[in-house]
């Protein structure tokens, strides 16, 4: 929003911060019936009408309300959580702690999936911000302007999570991927490995881990990272196929650092399945300790996140804030650790 435009909003503006329809109606120059007709029956208002009334929401952020106007102002004691991936999922132990924590306190969890996919993303958030939450819970940073500016537009409480920034939209609770790139390369240069690749899905957070893994193989002067991007497939399959790739550009590769546990299952079973030696012949690390992957044979080393800690502190945040408390220390690192195991 301009400058001159959250002026204007600011004299109707609610105390919880949220971007009324009486807002919409002032910046559009028109009666809040009007602007109310032209966001929920446009087919009757003008053409010129309804093209300031919609000019005046982009321009805001503004999202109806889907709650009926009585119960706007009341506590829904619910809040929505975003996630790309409930399967196999390094999310699932955050998703967990944060549902028993809110559990406890009253609150319902709501849950929506977007398959990591922006479309699905910001039509759930629509969805979401029109049903008024006592709080949202992001798994990663808001990389859209336009959801940035719905999110505050809303008023709503936001955690953002899984990611660190010097700009939240609310509050923070997450970890340095490009730290994680660079340990890990280096964690695998002290035992001894040169010739490294990466097999890594599409997704932002992935590729800043991927970078800092090269650029940390680069400043110590060894060949180029191969890597391999698997797109939007994260299945032990395409683990099995990228590995097969690997080996026909790069056969003397012993170091493969995935960005994810079950890729990384994905690898380590085509090694074995080739008689490779891990780690022996080939090192393999994965990323987010989901369950299991400690009892494999061997033993899966992979990057640990205290997951649970992230959902516990996001809980006490948006309870927090729901309750109308303020919050002191809005960003956390929770910080990761190298959980060394068989396989490197």
């Amino acid at each position: 929003m301009q400058s001159s435009d959250k002026d204007k909003a600011k004299k109707t503006r609610r105390g919880s911060g949220a971007i009324t329809l009486a807002d919409v109606a002032k910046l559009a120059g028109v009666a809040p019936i009007t602007a109310s007709r032209a966001v929920n029956t446009p087919s009757q208002v003008s053409a010129d009408v309804l093209k300031k009334v919609r000019d005046a929401v982009h321009r805001t952020g503004y999202v109806p309300n889907r709650v009926a106007g009585g119960l706007a102002s009341s506590r829904s004691r619910l809040i929505a959580a975003v996630v790309p991936s409930m399967v196999v999922s390094v999310f699932a132990e955050t998703i967990e702690t944060l549902n028993n924590n809110l559990f406890e306190a009253g609150y319902q969890l709501m849950l929506g999936q977007t398959g990591y996919s922006a479309e699905r993303e910001e039509a759930l958030l629509e969805a979401i911000i029109g049903r008024r939450p006592d709080g949202i819970f992001l798994t990663g940073i808001m990389q859209s302007s336009k959801g940035r500016t719905r999110l505050l537009a809303s008023g709503i409480p936001v955690v953002e999570s899984w990611d660190l920034t010097p700009t939240p939209i609310d509050m923070l609770i997450g970890f340095s991927h490009a730290d994680i790139g660079r340990d890990v390369a280096q964690f695998l240069m002290a035992k001894g490995r040169q010739r490294f690749a990466l097999v890594r899905a599409e997704d932002e957070r992935a590729m800043r881990r991927a970078e800092a893994f090269q650029g940390a193989v680069a400043k110590s002067g060894f060949k180029e990272v191969f890597v391999d991007n698997v797109g939007a497939s994260r299945t032990l399959m395409s683990g099995r196929q990228a590995l097969s790739r690997i080996l026909l550009k790069t056969p003397d590769v012993d170091a493969i650092f995935c960005s994810s546990d079950l890729l990384a299952m994905g690898v380590l079973t085509e090694a074995l399945a080739r008689g490779i030696a891990v780690p022996q012949q080939l090192s393999i690390v994965g990323f987010g300790d989901v369950p299991h992957v400690a009892n494999m044979v061997p033993a899966l080393t992979t990057v640990h996140i205290n997951a649970r800690s992230i959902g516990q502190q996001a809980a006490e945040f948006l309870i927090g804030r729901a309750q109308g408390r303020s919050i002191k220390q809005a960003i956390v690192d929770v910080g990761f650790s190298i959980a060394e195991r068989d396989s490197a």
